[in-house]
């Protein structure tokens, strides 16, 4: 299926530049699409909010591709559609008995547009989603196909899952798969902010999966734990636990937001994938109310970056909707911000004024990157590529793989050449 005419990202702030855009539904039509085209990029759900996915050629979507989820005999592995959302492998896999080991908290993204920018959820001993990714299946420029494989090219496939889209098109992925298993929330308010920082190693090891959520202002914050049944619970209920309350409601990340949406609280125990997500699957998250900057820092900085950001309180808090701090354990992937470093996440969900937000994003990366910050692939920055560049240790050999996968440059955008110039490395270097 062929459209023309603009299209937009899922908050409404990015207008693609594409000519056309592709609902390929046979691997072969895909083929013939990238094969013919000067320039593709893919797009998945469009939970971005930088222009990663933008061209002024063909954008393709994995939308009306045929799902797959194969489990291997062994049960270790699960291959799937590239461009399933998360909902859907997982409640295939979950029918099976099976589970992967994390989510992030919206379940309607793609797996292969959340792992190519290296999106997390949240827990001292869970990588980022992409770091579950043991092979992949990718559409090249000629409408080739090439396969890696965890087993046999580890070192190259950690640098292609966390592939900004450049190194093809990603058609389907081997994930690591466990047991299926069940996951209790429970949520606590009115966290003392200074005992974030003073217990920030208590507070995130508390559960499975632990979020904070404040507007860095109010000297408040809120937890969530995700509690995995088989291993220990937190807190225990009723109890106070480092100046915070167990909640007697079910509540929104969002404060003004009703919880009607949200994944069940207040310590039922239930499936892992209608836990670990803050959002139910059946729900559509609404287009357009929104902005999203996420620095992701090694753990060592967290106390001084929460400092910084209270110090911010008053500028930050009249412009967002809140912010979440979650931790994400490091992993081996080239281009992930946890590469190599155990890491704190601080995530922040704006308003949609992009003039007032930006000024205080530049503010916020102006005091955390000394810190070490790297800025999500996926969302607002301020600060420059050829920084961000220099804070990757295998960003040279990240732009060798391109030059490799793609020579002429037909998954490239400025987007990606910001970051990867053509000319700057050479596949033979």
């Amino acid at each position: 299926m062929l459209t023309t005419g603009a299209t937009t990202n899922w908050a409404g702030n990015i207008t693609f530049g594409a000519a056309r855009l592709h609902r390929p539904a046979t691997s072969g039509e895909l083929r013939r699409i990238v094969g013919s085209a000067d320039r593709v990029r893919v797009l998945g759900t469009g939970h971005s909010f930088n222009r990663i996915a933008d061209t002024d050629g063909d954008l393709v979507s994995l939308e009306r591709m045929p799902h797959r989820v194969d489990i291997a005999p062994d049960g270790s592995t699960a291959t799937i559609a590239a461009g399933m959302r998360y909902a859907q492998v997982a409640e295939e896999l979950h029918t099976a008995g099976y589970a992967l080991a994390n989510l992030a908290s919206l379940p309607h993204i793609t797996v292969a547009g959340a792992c190519a920018t290296a999106t997390h959820g949240s827990g001292n001993v869970q990588r980022c989603l992409a770091a579950s990714v043991a092979g992949l299946e990718i559409v090249g420029p000629e409408g080739d196909v090439t396969e890696l494989r965890r087993d046999t090219e580890t070192d190259r496939l950690s640098g292609a899952v966390v592939g900004l889209g450049g190194l093809g098109v990603v058609t389907s992925m081997t994930l690591d798969i466990e047991p299926a298993y069940e996951v209790a929330q429970w949520v606590w308010t009115g966290l003392p902010l200074d005992r974030l920082g003073d217990s920030f190693d208590e507070i995130f090891a508390a559960a499975y999966s632990v979020s904070v959520f404040t507007d860095w202002q109010s000297d408040e914050g809120v937890v969530w734990l995700k509690c995995r049944t088989d291993l220990p619970g937190p807190p225990e209920p009723g109890q106070p636990w480092l100046g915070a309350r167990p909640a007697d409601r079910h509540h929104h990340p969002v404060p003004a937001m009703p919880p009607l949406h949200c994944t069940e609280q207040l310590g039922a125990p239930g499936p892992w994938h209608e836990r670990l997500p803050h959002f139910r699957p059946d729900f559509t998250p609404s287009n357009g109310d929104e902005l999203q900057s996420e620095l992701i820092l090694p753990r060592t900085a967290a106390t001084e970056a929460f400092a910084a950001l209270r110090g911010l309180g008053g500028r930050i808090a009249p412009l967002v909707q809140v912010s979440e701090v979650r931790t994400v354990a490091a992993d081996d992937l080239w281009l992930s911000p946890a590469y190599g470093r155990d890491c704190v996440a601080l995530h922040f969900t704006w308003v949609p004024d992009h003039a007032a937000v930006i000024e205080v994003v530049a503010a916020m990366e102006e005091l955390l990157l000394p810190l070490g910050a790297r800025p999500h692939w996926g969302k607002l920055t301020t600060v420059t590529p050829e920084r961000i560049v220099a804070s990757y240790e295998r960003a040279a050999d990240f732009g060798r793989l391109l030059a490799d996968h793609d020579p002429a440059g037909k998954f490239r955008n400025p987007f990606l050449d910001g970051f990867f110039p053509a000319d700057s490395w050479r596949a033979d270097r």
